[in-house]
């Protein structure tokens, strides 16, 4: 807890530097020094020294998502010695904390090293540049948000994990992943590692869930049949918040920049606890990885250790005797591609940095429905699906981030099932980057099939289409909160991970699925798969 001495010690620096009177540069310095007293009041684990990790370690995971934190705790369990390295840090939660920032008014704990960034509720925000826990990675034509904590997505995901129908699985993988084993074995281990369930009545039926209800009301009312959503949050947290043990932050909207009473049981509650809790897992935050390689002998990292201001720290080589590579779609596939361009990779095969897809994510809204509750809490309850909407597309009930108060928007999240519209990565070498190459027209089919299916809702309830002057009825034509692929399985990693044209070099993450998971979110494929993927590494000896 922080102390009352110390917060109005931050409190009085805080008024005192508002009435300085200071040029633009010293202004931006003295808010920035201002701004990191604040986080140091609410976070101060998050600025402890970071200790250097091993020279050489066996096993090194670079990233701790979904993918990185089965890998780490699977190596662990078989002996392995293993290196986790995050280029996030971790951010410590408890029923009174505020370790996070929100979307009404996000300051730097909200965002990855940037100074502004277009909010899902439509307008621009501005911050001071800190080590926040959500990354918008800008392409031409394609803004991706990713995790960037300890925790990976887990920490800023809306919790929904579902497992995706037969038919859309098996167009995916093309038959090279079994659903039946999937459908027996490594969904259900998911499922019982995060203690995925659906929302429970009596919090459905409490006021902050009005919205919930009223979106449910509808797209009957339309037609279709919805269906309870899988999710990782904890329902006692929740009943905690309703009641008043723990502040409020799943009920009053708050999840795409965490959730500060660790309402969400995310990975560092499980995956990467009971790796820790082995002995033989480490994990390094603060600690991000440019470059990689093979000598002949082993994996050679070149690492540099920063602090949440940005600060650069040290900056070491690294090494390994096995590589695995779970730093997201976008960070593992940009790892591959700078290494096949600059040849320290020059082994792999045509197709690294191809097949990547936004799993045909839209953000849907309408308005002027009916008021029920003052809020609207964060957790998703359920979902329809059509089939007959040009493409495959699922609809799930959200909420509308960066609004305070329910103003009667209803909010969904969309996702279609479209398999031809696919993006690829190059290096540039002049500017030493790797950058997506994405049409700015990729992803109209799936805005056109998610338009479709709220239309249908808007026009049996006799609401509105998106909200007036302020917002669209369905954003998404330039944006993605779930990338997929750049190194996909049986094309440039074999049926389970391994990259092809290297041993002991594995992709553990999204970027081993080819665009997409079927119209639904794709954590819970992401996890099953990894489990699937490394149980059998680890069986063949690598």
């Amino acid at each position: 807890m922080v102390s009352r001495r110390r917060f109005l010690l931050g409190c009085g620096a805080i008024g005192a530097g508002s009435l300085t009177g200071l040029n633009s540069t010293s202004a931006h310095a003295t808010i920035s020094a201002i701004n990191t007293l604040k986080y140091k009041i609410h976070v101060p684990e998050i600025f402890q020294t970071v200790k250097r990790p091993p020279a050489h370690t066996p096993v090194i995971v670079i990233g701790s998502g979904f993918g990185g934190a089965v890998s780490a705790l699977r190596f662990a369990q078989a002996g392995e010695r293993v290196t986790v390295l995050e280029r996030g840090f971790k951010w410590p939660t408890g029923p009174f904390r505020t370790t996070f920032s929100n979307d009404t008014l996000p300051d730097g704990r909200a965002f990855w090293h940037r100074t502004s960034a277009k909010m899902i509720a439509g307008n621009t925000a501005y911050f001071d540049k800190f080590a926040g826990v959500m990354d918008a990675t800008d392409y031409p034509n394609m803004t991706v948000w990713r995790g960037a904590a300890v925790g990976g997505g887990s920490v800023i995901f809306t919790g929904v994990m579902i497992q995706p129908e037969r038919q859309y699985f098996d167009a995916i993988f093309g038959g090279g992943v079994s659903y039946d084993e999937m459908d027996k074995k490594y969904y259900p281990l998911v499922r019982k590692m995060l203690n995925l369930n659906s929302m429970p009545l009596d919090i459905y039926n409490s006021s902050p869930f009005g919205h919930s209800r009223v979106w449910d009301q509808q797209s009957r009312k339309a037609g279709y049949v919805t269906s309870p959503i899988d999710s990782i949050f904890n329902w006692d947290v929740i009943r905690a918040e309703l009641s008043g043990r723990s502040l409020p932050s799943a009920i009053s909207g708050a999840s795409n920049h965490g959730n500060s009473n660790g309402a969400k049981y995310d990975l560092n509650q499980n995956y990467l606890r009971q790796a820790e809790a082995t002995g033989l897992a480490t994990i390094y935050p603060g600690h991000e990885v440019s470059d990689i390689s093979w000598d002949g002998r082993r994996y050679l990292l070149s690492v540099t250790l920063s602090s949440p201001e940005g600060n650069l720290l040290n900056r070491y080589e690294l090494s390994c005797d096995r590589l695995v590579l779970a730093a997201g779609s976008i960070g593992t596939t940009e790892l591959l591609v700078k290494a096949q361009a600059k040849g320290t990779l020059p082994n792999l095969n045509e197709e690294v940095g191809q097949g990547w897809g936004t799993n045909g994510d839209t953000i849907v809204t309408r308005s002027f429905s009916a008021l029920k509750g003052l809020q609207q809490a964060s957790p998703s309850a359920s979902r329809i699906h059509d089939s007959n909407a040009g493409l495959p597309v699922t609809l799930e009930n959200w909420y509308v981030p960066g609004v305070p108060v329910n103003l009667g928007i209803i909010g969904s999240l969309g996702m279609a099932f479209d398999e031809t519209n696919r993006g690829n990565f190059v290096y540039d070498k002049a500017k030493g980057k790797v950058n997506l190459r994405w049409a700015a027209n990729g992803n109209a089919d799936i805005v056109e099939a998610a338009r479709y299916v709220n239309n249908r809702i808007c026009d049996a309830n006799g609401v509105v289409p998106g909200v007036p002057i302020f917002k669209e009825d369905v954003a998404g034509m330039n944006w993605t909160a779930h990338p997929l692929g750049g190194a996909v399985l049986d094309k440039a990693l074999d049926n389970e991970g391994r990259v092809i044209g290297y041993n002991g070099l594995y992709v553990m993450d999204g970027a081993a699925i080819p665009g997409s998971t079927g119209s639904v979110n794709p954590s819970l494929t992401i996890t099953a798969l990894a489990e699937r993927n490394i149980e059998r590494i680890i069986a063949a000896g690598g």
